[in-house]
């Protein structure tokens, strides 16, 4: 009898790893001959990076970056078992952890580090990045990602922006020829489960901007600060990014990746089902335990259980789940 189990994270008591190594113990309690395989799950949050390093045998590598505050951080990110995957998630370099509650501020903090670690896996030949973009202490646009990355953003006098989503304004024009060569032969996917626009009231500022230290006048700034940006973007870009659902994920750094890097924005639970290779190894299973920490009313819209679930109904296997709460 073949068992898959796919379990998420239960946040803040084990990584899904060690969830379904746990899970298996009482499988083999109950089924000593049963074929076990384990599958550690995530939905492009926090632990993504881990999950997709233990489902497929790949490497932990760490990097010192340039932190949200301009500081050097310690940042890990993953690749996978193919040795041409590499998964990133932008909070190891610009997550809001990384900033102390009395110095939040998005007009000065930066997304970088986030492109360090770009380049860092693009050095590496990594030519598929897969990129998480949940807790961010930015609302840059993802113009330090793309500084990183060698674009160039200049004032009207042909100097460098500065970092942080406050210096925007200044913004005169984009060159782009000196980004690094690598980035035009690589595929990248985007773990995004909002569709929050660029701008607007449910824009990265207006929605995302008080959780990171932003005052209600420091949110209109951003907001305009952004709009100028996505023109600026259009016409030396070509790519209007503004609009798009989701370009306002993690301060923007959704229109940034799209811009910069012609990312793809997709579920972050079907790009991880993609990368562990779930629906063939479920295949021939008669069983499928999934779970996570609280199953609720969300859990079918982009959470981890939902999209195993799915896999499993489509091939006809019986899905049991395990919930820290229901």
């Amino acid at each position: 009898m073949k068992v898959v189990i796919a379990p998420d994270s239960f946040k803040g008591c084990l990584s899904a790893a060690e969830v379904a190594r746990a899970i298996a113990r009482g499988v083999r309690a109950a089924l000593p001959h049963a074929q076990i395989t384990l599958v550690p799950m995530a939905d492009g949050g926090e632990g993504t990076v881990r999950s997709l390093i233990a489902a497929t045998s790949g490497k932990l590598l760490r990097r010192s970056v340039i932190g949200p505050l301009g500081d050097a951080v310690r940042a890990e990110f993953g690749v996978l078992g193919d040795g041409k995957t590499a998964v990133i998630e932008m909070a190891a370099a610009s997550g809001l952890p990384l900033v102390p509650p009395h110095k939040r501020n998005p007009l000065v903090t930066t997304t970088y580090g986030t492109g360090q670690l770009i380049a860092a896996a693009l050095d590496l030949g990594c030519r598929k990045l897969i990129i998480g973009i949940g807790g961010s202490a930015t609302n840059d646009g993802g113009a330090g990602m793309a500084q990183a990355l060698g674009a160039k953003l200049l004032d009207a006098r042909g100097r460098r922006l500065p970092s942080g989503g406050g210096a925007l304004a200044r913004l005169a024009k984009i060159d782009v020829p000196g980004m690094h060569a690598a980035a035009k032969k690589a595929e990248f996917l985007v773990a995004c489960d909002v569709d929050n626009p660029l701008t607007g009231p449910r824009g990265a500022s207006a929605v995302y901007g008080p959780q990171k230290g932003a005052t209600p006048a420091m949110v209109k700034v951003l907001d305009r600060n952004l709009r100028h940006f996505a023109r600026i973007v259009a016409r030396d870009l070509g790519k209007r990014v503004d609009r798009v659902p989701g370009a306002g994920a993690a301060g923007g750094l959704g229109a940034g990746l799209m811009a910069f890097l012609d990312a793809q924005l997709r579920s972050g639970t079907e790009i991880v089902v993609e990368a562990v290779g779930l629906r063939r190894k479920v295949h021939g299973a008669a069983l499928v335990i999934t779970g996570e920490g609280a199953v609720d009313a969300q859990t079918a819209f982009g959470k981890t259980v939902g999209g195993v679930a799915r896999v499993a109904k489509k091939a006809g296997i019986v899905v049991v789940v395990l919930a820290g709460s229901l």
